[in-house]
């Protein structure tokens, strides 16, 4: 079951996102066959990392949320909220 994570780093935790952001790649790379899709959302110019956002498959939400609770960035604090909906690809 696909599954859309949108998680809003907290304002001025830059340096918490850059500390944990090599655990963050590993624990990425050791669900690699889950990740459909996974990048940063960034400012308007580009210049600073604001949030991530994923889209996952795992067989239910339980093991979507498990996911996410074990990112570094969500174990260091990193993140005001996280939001995991259900999502259906339909284009293309």
């Amino acid at each position: 079951m696909l599954f859309v994570i949108h998680a809003v780093d907290k304002p001025g935790h830059g340096q918490v996102r850059a500390d944990n952001r090599p655990d963050h790649l590993e624990h990425l790379k050791a669900h690699s066959e889950q990740i459909i899709t996974a990048g940063p959302t960034t400012s308007d110019d580009g210049s600073e990392m604001t949030g991530s956002l994923l889209i996952v498959d795992f067989s239910d939400r339980a093991a979507a949320e498990r996911f996410a609770a074990e990112d570094p960035y969500s174990k260091a604090g990193l993140f005001e909220h996280v939001e995991i909906q259900p999502w259906k690809k339909t284009f293309p």
